[in-house]
């Protein structure tokens, strides 16, 4: 309901009751305002007010004004005030999406962003990919997040929970499953998830979209399977693959060693590799040189990976009392306050 948000509520079950109930107040109110007529009249008006007396009181006014503040609160309670809750839409014919993020002892390589400011690319990759999967989560989609290194391990199954996830990629460190890069097993891990394989929840309906997106600076050097058996095991899923490379091949970026100590050390993205995945699986190979471009790679994303979700937001209403009480109560108050004990302090 329009205008209720003022009052702390979303809405009412019966406005026409507020509305009358509030007209009611008003003309209450407009009735009081209308002078009584005078018993006699008053001579000495300027003499009266040279004394200091005045025409209107304000501190009266302003009571006036609490009480029907208070009034209209009420009339809200007999309208029934409600609550509206709006739960994103129940996963249809939606996406079942897989994030795979690299989290080898190269991410932490300082990038250099707009205002010469730097961070480590862990931290910029996991603040893009955390806004992208809040909102599909928030769009009904099912997300689930891949962390690898040395080895790969399923830091969140499938879920449509947002605040899951960004919980979950808080704990995303350089290290955090070793320093190396398996990137073959990691793929692997995140079709099996994407596919509703073994631990990881059903699939909603037969034919959902499965996509994984996989951001890596490096290349696979440890673990099996191989990317290449991977990058089948996802063609027979029929699981697209948009495959993200941080940096430029045979660079040499900025890396905190012991102590804080910096040091440089080559940029080794391996783009042909992950090219190939992604055109066997039929996604596509994106490039990010610069911290700026992630974010935008991640857009072009969100966009190519879109499905219709056949039904609506959920909607939830509840009673919602407890605002217009505190309201109508904290105005009285103000009011016995005012009269009762301001005003008696007045000489």
């Amino acid at each position: 309901m329009i205008g209720a948000a003022w009052l702390g509520v979303d809405g009412f079950a019966q406005p026409l009751v507020f509305f009358a109930c509030a007209a009611a107040v008003a003309a209450s109110w407009l009735a009081t305002r209308r002078a009584p007529p005078a018993a006699f009249e008053w001579s000495g008006l300027e003499e009266a007010r040279r004394a200091g007396a005045r025409r209107r009181d304000p501190l009266r006014a302003t009571a006036r004004a609490l009480r029907i503040g208070a009034l209209i609160a009420l009339a809200g309670l007999l309208a029934g005030p409600e609550g509206v809750h709006r739960a994103p839409p129940e996963p249809g014919l939606g996406l079942d999406l897989t994030l795979v993020l690299d989290a080898s002892g190269s991410m932490r390589a300082l990038d250099t962003q707009a205002g010469d400011t730097q961070r480590s690319r862990i931290d910029l990759a996991r603040d893009v990919v955390a806004r992208f999967a809040g909102k599909r989560a928030g769009e009904g989609d099912r997300v689930a997040l891949v962390v690898f290194g040395d080895s790969a391990f399923t830091l969140c199954p499938l879920s449509s929970d947002g605040a899951l996830l960004a919980r979950a990629l808080e704990r995303v460190t350089p290290g955090i499953a070793g320093e190396a890069t398996a990137l073959g097993q990691a793929l692997a891990l995140a079709v099996k998830r994407a596919s509703g394989g073994s631990d990881a929840a059903p699939s909603v309906a037969p034919g959902v979209g499965r996509a994984v997106v996989l951001l890596t600076d490096g290349r696979h050097n440890t673990g099996s399977p191989s990317p290449e058996i991977a990058t089948e095991l996802a063609v027979a899923a029929g699981v697209r693959v948009h495959a993200v490379g941080i940096g430029t091949a045979g660079e040499e970026v900025p890396v905190p060693g012991a102590g804080g100590a910096l040091h440089f050390e080559r940029q080794d993205v391996d783009a042909p590799a992950l090219e190939a995945i992604a055109k066997a699986t039929g996604g596509r190979y994106f490039a990010a040189r610069r911290p700026s471009d992630l974010e935008a790679v991640y857009d072009e994303i969100d966009r190519l990976e879109r499905a219709e979700h056949p039904r609506p937001a959920r909607v939830r209403k509840s009673e919602r009392p407890e605002p217009l009480l505190a309201a109508a109560a904290g105005l009285l108050f103000a009011e016995i306050a005012l009269v009762r004990v301001w005003r008696r302090r007045l000489p």
